[in-house]
């Protein structure tokens, strides 16, 4: 014999899930914001290029190829 459907125990259920849901939401990390080890290398390496004056500015490549 098939099991009666309790709509008080689902909608239980239902508002379970959307507090869960939410808490997740509230607590999700943004996956833009994690720094991989390559992209935390890449980034020192821009520095130093940067700071060392190796880097050459979109204007200055612009005129260097005639743009």
């Amino acid at each position: 014999m098939p099991e009666a459907i309790n709509s008080g125990e689902i909608v239980h259920e239902l508002r379970s899930i959307r507090e869960d849901l939410d808490f997740i939401k509230d607590h999700m990390v943004d996956i833009d914001s994690i720094m991989t080890e390559d992209d935390y290398l890449s980034l020192n390496e821009y520095r130093d290029e940067k700071s060392s004056g190796k880097l050459t500015s979109h204007e200055a490549l612009k005129k260097k190829i005639g743009l």
